[in-house]
């Protein structure tokens, strides 16, 4: 389930693509799909095995962009094993809400930025999260769980604070709102019929990409969207220079 729209964060052979806290590695694969030079990055080993996996499959299939390459790193988003300006894209999708000191995290991937880079930041959504938040403590008070719930204005400043220059936003996942909702309402281990026929309506689209789904998705998320994305560039150091930017998105609101 892709989060970022590449659209508005282009992405091509040659490209340096980091994917900080990686997960199961769905935007790495598609940065690897792309043709670029991708880096996962986790604090989980176990996620990073499955990720180098995969990315072993794709290159065995013939999946991979023309000339690109992959590896996975270990490590903490607070203070990441990479130079200054070490890459032109940086993904962090859903991720900061998990980090105690969301700050340094901001901090870190602003600093392997390159100057002119792009970066695309996700987080749940303030309204969507907050329902979650209302129905369930188990949803999120957990290890390795949600610790905030932030509005567009907070994660901004935050961001702006460390230097990034905002491009442009949208909001996605419309229809996993209502999902979670649900499982929240009967509890997030339950797994009652309901929440299983509402999963394989999700799966059913995600793997079918119906015209329906994708129309409705599409009109419902600007209103209960679950995610928040944001896309943001790091100033170039050298006055009056030009840079390769990213399509500008719509703004995004919420």
């Amino acid at each position: 389930m892709i989060t970022v729209d590449f659209r508005y964060f282009p992405v091509g052979p040659g490209d340096r693509v980091l994917d900080l806290g990686c997960g199961a590695g769905r935007h790495a694969f598609e940065a690897y799909r792309r043709g670029a030079d991708v880096t996962a990055f986790d604090a989980d080993p176990a996620e990073l095995d499955g990720v180098r996996a995969m990315f072993d499959a794709m290159a065995a299939e013939g999946q991979a962009g023309l000339g690109g390459r992959t590896r996975t790193v270990h490590g903490n988003a607070l203070a990441m094993p990479f130079p200054d300006d070490s890459f032109d894209r940086v993904v962090a999708a859903e991720v900061l809400e998990h980090i105690g000191d969301d700050a340094r995290a901001i901090a870190e991937l602003t600093r392997v930025l390159r100057p002119g880079g792009v970066a695309a930041v996700t987080v749940p959504r303030w309204f969507p999260e907050r329902v979650c938040w209302a129905l369930s403590d188990a949803y999120h008070a957990n290890e390795g769980g949600h610790l905030r719930i932030y509005r567009r204005s907070q994660l901004l400043r935050r961001l702006r604070a460390a230097g990034l220059e905002p491009l442009g936003g949208h909001h996605a996942h419309a229809l996993h709102s209502p999902y979670w909702w649900l499982k929240c309402a009967v509890g997030p281990d339950s797994d009652t019929a309901l929440v299983r026929a509402y999963h394989r309506l999700l799966v059913w689209d995600m793997m079918s990409a119906p015209r329906l789904t994708r129309t409705a998705e599409r009109l419902l998320n600007p209103v209960v969207g679950k995610s928040l994305v944001l896309y943001l560039r790091k100033p170039l150091r050298t006055p009056g220079a030009t840079q390769p930017g990213a399509t500008r998105p719509a703004r995004a609101r919420g």
